[in-house]
């Protein structure tokens, strides 16, 4: 006779089959059009959404655009919102470790049974307008497309009281706009994604701005002059309300400290003193005045200020994995995923603000269709050696290639070329060691590159 197997070989059974039935979803997502490359319509989201029953019209919107920023303000947006009692689901890309990390409910990636059941619910449906496509244009639904699918979906299905939604790229025609935001936030408009947006800030703008919709109440952080008349222009258009950094809302103080920053900011209800931040950089700061400004419109349409016990508790926990964050000690190894001039910018500055190094070693990896020499040149005078390789990406720029660029920018003997990351990360802790102490290695390029060192550092969790 067979012995019945226990609740606990029983659970580890099923652990399994759930964890190769996530393998077969997730292979069958990356098997669609990657998000690199999408397919500029609304069509096919909007028909699949209709066909569901149009689950994103069931939960309010904070919906964020821009070219950086974004991340870092949904994960404090969400935050604060958390701390009053607000149940959260939160969409964000791309991922560092897991694609879970992507679709959130209240600050946690959705587990593997959430994100499976709610997969095989939404499939026929997406099969359908696959089968749609196919008559017409012939595109199928996209990786990204389906992972929105799949976002509202378990958002409405969890309930959540409101999603805190990151577009994927622009804004008018990104797969997230089948639904209409409460709250819009604009985060710096820069160039980026030029073969997708538009050679200009002009042409960029005018994709960013379309998550504004009639009724809509704008949070708009800093911009170009020309971002902004044209964020003006749509605003007047739609019948939307604006409220603008320095004029309704910004940073009124700010201070270095141990672990991040202490903030005074002008919210839109009222002023809030004494805030600690634990994410560095002046550009986190402005992130945070956004955020909290985004709050104030949400709960009390800009009009009720914060309970500020409630907001010093919520920006303390703040996290926001892969940007400027410590992955290691002796010698400090940072992880920030900037992978365009304007992050560079942001991130030389911070650097410069928050931290003091006898040596910092840069650890360099960027994708082909990056401006990797414009990246360098901004990075070049905080960095006293670069160490150039390449990530597990297919995009990846050839280290030969990126060496080469490194060197017109550092000088030969400033750069060393390591074809592999994990070799790279060794060589540029050695280096920093070489400085004594007070040394520290910066990992930086792209994505891929912050994730892949948090990998290999042991620090795969973003919470």
């Amino acid at each position: 006779m067979t012995p019945r197997p226990d609740a606990a070989q029983q659970e580890a059974a099923r652990n399994l089959d759930l964890r190769k039935r996530m393998r077969e979803v997730e292979e069958a997502i990356l098997a669609r059009t990657p998000e690199s490359s999408p397919e500029p319509s609304l069509a096919r989201v909007a028909r699949c959404m209709e066909l569901m029953g149009d689950p994103q019209r069931s939960f309010p919107l904070i919906h964020l655009t821009g070219t950086n920023g974004k991340t870092s303000t949904a994960r404090i947006i969400e935050r604060l919102l958390r701390e009053t009692g607000i149940s959260t689901g939160r969409f964000t890309s791309p991922h560092l470790h897991d694609i879970r990390e992507r679709i959130s409910l209240n600050g946690k990636p959705v587990d593997m049974d959430r994100f499976v059941t709610a997969y095989d619910e939404v499939v026929p449906f997406i099969d359908m307008v696959d089968a749609e496509s196919a008559g017409s244009d012939g595109v199928r639904m996209t990786y990204f497309e389906v992972l929105v699918v799949l976002a509202y979906a378990i958002f409405a299905d969890a309930p959540v009281d409101v999603a805190i939604v990151e577009v994927g790229l622009g804004g008018a025609w990104d797969a997230t706009n089948v639904a209409d935001a409460t709250v819009a936030v604009l985060t710096p408009v820069a160039i980026d994604h030029q073969r997708l947006l538009g050679d200009s800030l002009e042409q960029i703008a005018s994709e960013k701005r379309g998550i504004i919709k009639p009724g809509t109440l704008a949070v708009i952080a800093r911009q170009e002059p020309e971002v902004d008349e044209l964020v003006a222009e749509r605003v007047e258009e739609v019948g939307a309300t604006a409220f603008r950094e320095d004029h309704n809302f910004g940073v009124t103080a700010r201070e270095p400290a141990v672990g991040g920053q202490q903030l005074s900011l002008r919210g839109l209800a009222g002023p809030y003193d004494d805030l600690f931040l634990p994410l560095f950089g002046e550009h986190q700061a402005h992130n945070a005045a956004a955020a909290v400004a985004a709050v104030e419109a949400f709960i009390g349409g800009g009009e009720q200020p914060l309970n500020e016990d409630l907001l010093r508790a919520g920006l303390a926990e703040v996290t926001s994995p892969g940007r400027l964050e410590i992955v290691r000690r002796s010698p400090t190894v940072l992880v920030d995923a900037a992978h365009n001039p304007a992050g560079a910018q942001a991130l030389r500055d911070a650097i410069n603000d928050s931290f003091t190094f006898n040596a910092l070693i840069g650890v360099i990896a960027v994708l082909e269709d990056k401006e990797a020499t414009q990246m360098l040149e901004l990075l070049e005078p905080v960095l006293d050696h670069v160490v150039v390789t390449r990530t597990t990406s297919p995009r990846a720029l050839a280290p030969e290639v990126l060496g080469r660029i490194a060197e017109e920018v550092f000088g030969e003997d400033r750069v060393t070329v390591v074809r592999d990351l994990p070799d790279a990360l060794d060589r540029a802790a050695a280096l920093a060691d070489d400085g004594g102490v007070g040394g520290g290695v910066l990992a930086t390029g792209s994505v891929t590159t912050a994730a892949e060192v948090r990998m290999l550092l042991g620090r795969e969790s973003d919470a």
